[in-house]
């Protein structure tokens, strides 16, 4: 393949794959975030309690983390289009299916299988990102994938809390799911695998990046076992990761989760309304993941220690002001469920980014998979035994073990400011 065919190819397929997986992950979001905002709606019809809906989120993260880990280790192998995709359909499925549900027991096992088939979702985009976009841009590149989780997140409580409203809880499922079968088959129409695949050569080589050829030349071919034990379970960045990853998805997940109940209950707030606030979150979180992985490569060279202890710190912050401030303004909140979201998904993005760049180039789906159970058991910290924080202690309690996570995370990554490993 001549020279400029090279580029041409490339430059359009680059294109190409970053809009497949953009649209597939954000449906990925309405099929998982669909039972949190119909949520208050079962509350009030008895349909389920509190506690049952702790559970619910706790299994939900368990078998979510698992299946991440477990998916990335397949999909380093598989072809991303259909791993995705078929994923995402499967999830519109089972959503539908739970619209039509009524009892309890059917309600958790279907959100168990949900679960599990959620994590068919990011294992595909970390090999794709890995694999056509260097090292030194990649901070930029992973970041507007990044957003997807963003404008998911953004547009699931508004479309979801407007259905509720109007036509019912049903219909609140019904129809992220009919958006996510028909996503799921644009993804299979849009992805492709990795480059050399394609006859191309790898993106190290085609942009002449030292970084990302380094990592090439250290990613030297192996079985999966030996790159499984020898990149990540001796690898000692990605289990420091792995550990910053519980406390930044303890405080991720429980902002996210629990924000429109707080907002009804403690604030006055109605469901719509709790919501929109809610969609904040998400903006913020656009807008944040966006600096932060261009900001790591434009200020740091590739970097992502410095500005993720920023970020860190940034989320502390935040969250004493939401904690202590005394006050029921719609303004007041949104500006704050703005920076939030826009200091969490920091380090939720650049976390994920390291875990990659600190492994084997073939093990990138498994390595961020890893760190994500970790992640998603931080998530599942943020389900049950948050619910029972929230009933003894009530929202301060709610605050106060948050506030805490967040400068626990910050001092975990602490020792990647001056990291030398280009981490």
């Amino acid at each position: 393949m001549k020279e400029t065919e090279v580029d041409t190819t490339y430059k359009k397929w680059r294109i190409n794959i970053l809009i497949g997986m953009y649209v597939g992950y954000t449906a990925y979001y309405f099929t998982r975030k669909s039972l949190n905002f119909i949520a208050p709606t079962l509350l009030t019809e008895h349909l389920l309690t509190k506690e049952t809906l702790g559970i619910m989120s706790t299994l939900f993260y368990i078998v979510y983390g698992l299946s991440k880990f477990f998916s990335g280790i397949i999909s380093d192998k598989s072809n991303p289009r259909w791993f995705m995709g078929g994923g995402l359909i499967i999830t519109g499925i089972v959503n539908i299916i739970f619209g039509f549900s009524t009892s309890t027991a059917m309600f958790i096992t279907l959100w168990i299988i949900n679960a599990y088939f959620q994590g068919w979702g990011w294992a595909p985009c970390s090999k794709l990102l890995t694999s056509w976009y260097s090292k030194s841009e990649r901070g930029t590149w992973w970041s507007i994938q990044n957003t997807s989780h963003n404008l998911g997140g953004a547009l699931i409580p508004v479309l979801v809390g407007a259905i509720a409203l109007h036509y019912g809880w049903r219909y609140g499922m019904f129809i992220p799911g009919l958006v996510a079968i028909v996503c799921g088959l644009f993804v299979c129409w849009r992805l492709r695998d990795k480059p050399e695949t394609m006859g191309l050569p790898s993106v190290g080589e085609w942009r002449h990046d030292e970084l990302e050829l380094k990592q090439e030349a250290a990613s030297v071919k192996a079985d999966t076992k030996t790159i499984i034990v020898n990149f990540i379970l001796k690898n000692k960045a990605i289990w420091l990761l792995s550990i910053t990853y519980i406390m930044v998805y303890i405080v991720r997940t429980s902002i996210n989760d629990w924000s429109n109940i707080y907002l009804t209950e403690a604030r006055g707030f109605d469901i719509l309304t709790a919501n929109s606030t809610l969609s904040y979150f998400e903006i913020g979180g656009f807008l944040g993941s966006l600096f932060a992985g261009w900001g790591s490569d434009f200020f740091f060279k590739g970097r992502r220690g410095p500005i993720n202890f920023i970020f860190a710190i940034g989320v502390a912050l935040v969250l004493f002001l939401l904690w202590t401030l005394n006050t029921s303004s719609y303004l007041v909140f949104s500006i704050l469920y703005f920076f939030s979201g826009f200091f969490v998904f920091g380090p939720q993005m650049l976390v994920g980014i390291m875990a990659a760049e600190a492994s084997h180039k073939d093990a990138a789906g498994a390595a961020v998979g890893f760190v994500s159970l970790f992640g998603y058991v931080g998530a599942a910290l943020s389900g049950y035994p948050i619910a029972k924080a929230i009933e003894i202690f009530h929202w301060h309690g709610f605050f106060t073990i948050i506030f805490v996570t967040s400068l626990l995370a910050a001092l975990c990554l602490s020792p990647f400011i001056f990291s030398k490993n280009k981490v």
